[in-house]
């Protein structure tokens, strides 16, 4: 397996992991402030979980219509395009005055089009690194990400102490920009992977053969649904600890990276593959804890162990690619990440539902049942699916 060190001598790796991280930079921060914006305009964890996480709603229609374009667009244009984008997106955010209803109309605009990011950026790792190199690149990507949210919403908490939110939107807005400058002179023009124009028609033909694998369906599944629902505590932190929701996301982002850290260098491949399920319920079990109205420190600390789940996509994510032919890499990536993003939107509106009507305490420890009973379900499903009798249908080939 190449080492990580190895990753920034390959040409292209640099610019991408750069400009990937001052987007994680820009979208903590912005996030961040967008939340506190609208839950001190408002006084709703509903509304203040959905402008957060809102975007990932759009990703079911990008999933649905755009996703084509992952494989059948050039990778460089699209990447910048899209950091450009959001730059303008988060610039209209700050204006002054400016309707509920118009901002979360600009929430989900700025999630349509992140559907189409994740297979773009993952699609063009897949093809920049060799083939034993994805999964170190996409663990010292997530880790980065990991790092990111803990600067970002550390500074995002600090700025917003100093700063109001509009100010802090704007300086999201200048990551962005810089995100969009660095892919644009940095990544080599580089022809699509596919031929073709995107079309829905396109989305749905590839969508529907990703989908006909048992195999591949409950490895999306299982991507999806149990960080859906942990994500769905997360976007409860502002209202859980409004003054000190920085620092319970900052947490959370540390425990990632430890994750991520693990899960990526320090264990042997024949273990790694053992641990997707003890993952995801390490993912969901210490939010149960929030039941009991913990104080801020074993709150944070719950949140710091919890995220070290997160290792589990790893995982996950090169069983996909081990079941996915190479020219429907982008499209199968994007449709993981547009799929988790959409769960992860479903989620925290679900969650602040029920936080309207309850509390933030217990719709967080209710998501976090939930995540445990799909892990458990789905890990029965895989087991099943293994075994199926002779007599019966012949089953999918699944890597050993």
């Amino acid at each position: 397996m190449p080492s990580y060190r190895s990753l920034f001598r390959t040409p292209e790796f640099t610019p991408l992991f750069l400009g990937a991280a001052a987007q994680n930079a820009a979208g903590t921060v912005g996030g961040l402030a967008l939340a506190t914006l609208v839950y001190r305009a408002t006084g709703s964890p509903l509304l203040s979980a959905v402008s957060m996480f809102g975007p990932s709603l759009a990703q079911v229609l990008g999933a649905t219509f755009l996703l084509s374009g992952a494989d059948r667009l050039p990778p460089r244009t699209a990447l910048a395009a899209i950091a450009l984008t959001f730059a303008a997106g988060t610039a209209v955010q700050a204006l002054p005055g400016l309707p509920t209803g118009a901002l979360f109309t600009v929430v989900l605009l700025l999630g349509l089009v992140a559907s189409l990011g994740g297979g773009v950026r993952w699609g063009l790792l897949n093809e920049v690194l060799s083939k034993d190199g994805y999964l170190p690149g996409r663990s010292l990507f997530n880790m980065m990400s990991g790092l990111m949210q803990i600067t970002g919403y550390a500074t995002g908490g600090a700025l917003l102490a100093a700063f109001s939110p509009r100010v802090c939107l704007l300086l999201a807005a200048a990551l962005y920009l810089t995100a969009g400058l660095v892919l644009w002179l940095g990544l080599s023009s580089r022809p699509p992977r596919a031929a073709g124009r995107p079309s829905p028609s396109a989305t749905w033909r590839t969508n529907a053969l990703l989908w006909s694998s048992r195999p591949r369906r409950l490895t999306y599944l299982g991507l999806w649904l149990p960080n859906g629902m942990v994500v769905g505590c997360e976007s409860l932190y502002v209202s859980y600890a409004p003054h000190a929701a920085g620092t319970l996301f900052a947490c959370g982002a540390f425990g990632m990276f430890a994750g991520d850290v693990t899960v990526g260098r320090l264990l042997r491949p024949a273990v790694r593959r053992r641990l997707a399920t003890p993952l995801l319920l390490l993912l969901a079990t210490p939010y149960l804890v929030f039941f009991a109205h913990p104080p801020l420190p074993v709150a944070a600390m719950c949140v710091t162990v919890a995220s070290a789940g997160f290792g589990a996509s790893l995982v996950q994510q090169e069983r996909l690619m081990e079941l996915t032919p190479g020219e429907l890499a982008g499209q199968a990536l994007g449709l993981h990440s547009a799929g988790m993003l959409s769960l992860q939107g479903l989620s925290a509106t679900l969650a602040g539902t029920v936080a309207q009507v309850t509390s933030p305490a217990a719709a967080m420890t209710a998501m976090a049942a939930g995540s445990v009973c799909v892990t458990l379900a789905l890990a029965t499903a895989a087991r099943l699916t293994l075994v199926r009798p002779a007599a019966g249908p012949a089953p999918e080939r699944s890597p050993s």
